[in-house]
């Protein structure tokens, strides 16, 4: 079955151009005009992958961003002509997964997309459970990592997390005591073609430490390493 692409862009030029050339590499495409018919077309037909302008009418890409990741972990690539690097920060905070500045080639377009669908699939299969009543989970104190649920408890409470914050903290958990440097998560759970640079990992650590330490200043589960990464205790 081809995976589903939700494409919203308000340029009429641009959007017929991206049908187009996903059509035509076997992806099942979707266009939304505006903010609002996105979040319906997603509710509708849940997207596999999501292309979404920043500059779009009736609600903004971050707004449509911020509702469709409470909704669906499928990866979301922002698309926006604007290169302040706030955008770009903004656009990961409210669940960007990668983030591509106009005017870009279709060939970069369509390698992002590859990689982003490419992770989620590893993603799925590295978390499928052995047998169908199997479960795979991973403990630590008053903390559980459930990875057929994608989910995580912190003293019985299931943590509100965004998807990268989830996929980092199930990585820095899979290597419990060793010091990992930021290229190393950056290219890990963002992926080596990711544009963003290694503040991204700072702050997905900065929201993890806010809800899984009792003082985010002195961390004592999420640990900084001066000079060479980020090391998780436990």
């Amino acid at each position: 079955m081809a995976e589903i692409i939700l494409v919203v862009e308000d340029d009429l030029v641009l959007r017929e151009t991206l049908v187009y050339n996903l059509a035509k590499q076997g992806y099942d495409v979707n266009a939304a005009v505006d903010g609002r018919q996105a979040v319906e077309m997603a509710r509708q037909r849940p997207p596999d992958l999501v292309l979404l302008d920043i500059m779009l009418p009736k609600l903004d890409g971050f707004e449509v961003c911020r509702l469709l990741r409470q909704e669906l972990r499928a990866p979301i690539i922002m698309l926006t002509a604007r290169t302040d690097e706030v955008d770009k920060v903004v656009g990961l905070e409210v669940g960007a997964d990668d983030y591509l500045t106009k005017p870009f080639s279709m060939r970069e377009l369509l390698a992002r997309i590859k990689a982003q669908l490419r992770r989620v699939r590893m993603s799925r299969e590295e978390f499928a459970p052995e047998t169908p009543v199997s479960t795979q989970q991973m403990y630590f104190d008053d903390l559980t990592l459930d990875l057929d649920r994608h989910e995580a408890y912190l003293r019985g409470e299931a943590l509100a997390l965004k998807p990268k914050e989830y996929e980092l903290l199930v990585y820095l958990a899979r290597y419990r005591g060793k010091t990992l440097s930021r290229d190393q998560l950056l290219e890990e759970v963002w992926g080596w073609d990711f544009s963003g640079g290694s503040r991204t990992v700072d702050v997905h650590m900065r929201w993890l430490r806010e809800k899984l330490e009792v003082d985010p200043t002195n961390p004592v589960r999420l640990v900084t390493v001066r000079g060479a990464g980020y090391r998780f205790e436990g």
